[in-house]
């Protein structure tokens, strides 16, 4: 006689929303950035995946070819056949990523395990959700909410839909319509007092 494994909890069951709030994730900056001998690595990995809106295969692939310093952007090579396109870097993102480049200088790749290899796609995660533990964010954190946070963030600041489109490399405009329906400037003028 066989069991059948155990049902998967629904999301909706574990925590009422799938993405992060800025706060949220400033939170798990600095909890990233405090804790173990690799802060800076872990603050990067946070920081690169939520403003370029990765998946956890995307980020962990990165190499140091993609990031032009003097033009301050980074090339962002989508998978799950999306749009690959060419971001914009801000201030604090050099930083992190300049301090990252000076501590593991042998590596192509930005993000590496401690034997000097490509990050695996598990160790992000693991590196994510310890983040959100020790942020005290109060439901299970995992990478996916760290690219929808991207989405709902810039759509909350009134960008365009299209626009959120190709920087999120949505191949359908559908996965990014969910953003700018929950964006809270879309009902900001119904009352007025």
């Amino acid at each position: 006689m066989s069991t059948a494994p155990p049902l998967k909890t629904p999301n909706c069951q574990v925590r009422t929303r799938e993405h992060l709030l800025p706060q949220e994730v400033e939170a798990m900056l600095k909890a990233a950035r405090n804790v173990g001998r690799h802060g800076n690595r872990d603050a990067t990995l946070i920081l690169i995946a939520y403003r370029h809106g990765l998946r956890v295969s995307e980020l962990v692939a990165l190499r140091w070819e993609q990031v032009d310093f003097n033009g301050g952007t980074i090339y962002i090579n989508r998978l799950k056949q999306g749009g690959s396109s060419i971001h914009p870097l801000r201030g604090p993102e050099l930083r992190s990523l300049r301090q990252l480049q000076r501590d593991y200088p042998d590596s192509p790749y930005l993000l590496i395990s401690e034997r000097g290899a490509a990050m695996a796609e598990d160790t992000a995660r693991g590196i994510i959700e310890r983040a959100g533990k020790l942020a005290e964010i109060p439901f299970p954190v995992h990478p996916h909410m760290l690219r929808h946070a991207c989405g709902f963030y810039l759509a909350s600041k009134g960008h365009d839909t299209r626009a959120i489109q190709a920087y999120l490399g949505h191949k359908n405009i559908q996965h990014t319509v969910r953003y700018t329906e929950l964006a809270p400037r879309r009902f900001k003028d119904f009352w007025v007092d």
